[in-house]
């Protein structure tokens, strides 16, 4: 029997347009033989489902919809909002009250990961190498010079939840350090300043596939910009290698170190994380958990890479979810 999926889309941050393009993208490829298939937009204004080009609203008491006098409910929702409330817990503690199946790991594991700071403070006594970092929370008194001298120069200065490169600024001089903070806290009322690690970008997707944890083949990133920022990830500002240019040493441990992280937070569903690697070793930089989804997105050219259509990546977190 075909199961009804909602593709949840959109959300409350600066991410929300790619958000759309990445839930646009599930929908066309999520196979009709197996699901009906229904795009639901999620703003902060209204909550809505799209059929035709014509609204819907949303009944948030039960995430339900009527169309044509006829009530839809959902076996399943397919998480592809980036930021909040998507990616921050706070969308999958709702469905997890309904009772309702969803992509994404659990609430918990949504929030801690999405707090960039929070995340690496949990993964430290497990051996994960990482920056050097210095907190702030809006309204701190800041100490210009005790923040690089805790972290040298050059620095990057970032939203602690935020994604897709929005409020970050890499820093070389202190004389700059006052304006980025002022704008990573234009997106976020706390930030994670840290130490630059000279060494090799790669993005790491692992997810559950087939019942299994899955760490799929390695992308190296070489930014034509100073670091992989907005444009470098989404203007074409990149060159993205997959698979990346390491050896079998290096390959081994990055996958290593990937699944180890994966295992330890108890996720589930997908995972696309950012390291350093220097003289071999990664160093976790943060792990995004509702990762791009359109065509030119990293985790789909990894899947790619590794025979996985698509239509079988989707559907396989579907199927994960109703299990």
């Amino acid at each position: 029997m075909k199961k009804n999926i909602a593709v949840v889309m959109g959300g409350y941050s600066s991410e929300y347009k790619i958000s759309l393009k990445s839930g646009q993208v599930v929908c066309e490829n999520l196979d009709r033989n197996e699901y009906y298939v229904y795009a639901v937009y999620i703003f902060k204004d209204k909550w809505v489902l799209v059929q035709n080009k014509t609204e819907y609203p949303i009944n948030k008491h039960d995430f339900s919809a009527i169309i044509d006098n006829q009530k839809i409910t959902f076996d399943c929702v397919f998480n592809a909002i980036h930021g909040s409330p998507g990616e921050d817990g706070q969308l999958i503690a709702y469905f997890e009250l309904l009772n309702i199946p969803h992509t994404s790991a659990p609430s918990y594991q949504m929030s801690l990961t999405f707090n960039k700071r929070d995340c690496l403070s949990v993964l430290k006594p497990y051996g994960i190498k990482m920056a050097t970092s210095y907190y702030l929370n809006l309204g701190d008194k800041i100490n210009e010079q005790e923040i690089i001298d805790t972290v040298g120069l050059p620095c990057f200065v970032k939203a602690n939840k935020a994604g897709s490169s929005f409020g970050i600024s890499k820093v070389n001089k202190i004389e700059d350090l006052k304006q980025a903070i002022e704008v990573s806290f234009k997106e976020d009322d706390e930030i994670i300043i840290e130490s630059f690690l000279d060494g090799t970008e790669v993005s790491v997707g692992v997810m559950t596939y087939k019942h299994e944890v899955t760490v799929l083949p390695i992308t190296e990133i070489v930014s034509e910009n100073d670091f992989f920022d907005y444009e470098a990830k989404y203007l074409g500002k990149s060159q993205e290698i997959t698979p990346a240019r390491l050896t079998d040493k290096e390959r081994k441990r990055v996958n290593e170190v990937s699944k180890k992280v994966y295992e330890v937070l108890k996720m589930n569903g997908f995972s696309r994380s950012e390291y350093i690697l220097i003289d071999g070793e990664p160093h976790l930089i943060e792990m995004n958990t509702v990762p791009g989804l359109t065509n030119e997105s990293i985790l789909p050219q990894q899947a790619r890479e590794a025979g996985i259509s698509l239509q079988n990546l989707f559907g396989n977190a579907i199927e994960e979810a109703l299990k």
